[in-house]
């Protein structure tokens, strides 16, 4: 079993998914979306070999896709750090690109925490 972590960056943007779906859909629907986030976390947790490594994309990152999302993550020594969650509407490879620098970072200060 591996052991999730949420990065800073994540839970922020958790909390922005949280807070457009109330706006859009409301709060029970919000609420049913973040449910299905946590559910994918714990899923992770029992079955890390989920996590999908595409070559094509920016090195060292795992993708997830929750409904709408894809969790971004960071996988080493059976710990998965959530880096970052966006949108499947997004061009995920370039906008990985993009992150990649400082997101490699992240990954790296949060593997040595634990």
């Amino acid at each position: 079993m591996a052991r999730i972590h949420i990065s800073r960056r994540a839970a922020l943007d958790l909390d922005d998914i949280d807070r457009y779906s109330i706006k859009k859909w409301g709060a029970s629907v919000a609420d049913r979306y973040i449910q299905s986030i946590e559910t994918a976390l714990q899923t992770l947790a029992d079955n890390p070999d989920l996590l999908s490594l595409n070559v094509n994309m920016a090195q060292s990152f795992y993708l997830y896709r929750v409904r709408e999302h894809y969790l971004v993550c960071s996988y080493k020594n059976d710990d998965i750090v959530v880096l970052t969650i966006k949108s499947g509407s997004l061009d995920i490879p370039t906008r990985l690109l993009e992150l990649e620098p400082t997101l490699l970072r992240e990954a790296e200060f949060l593997h040595r925490q634990f």
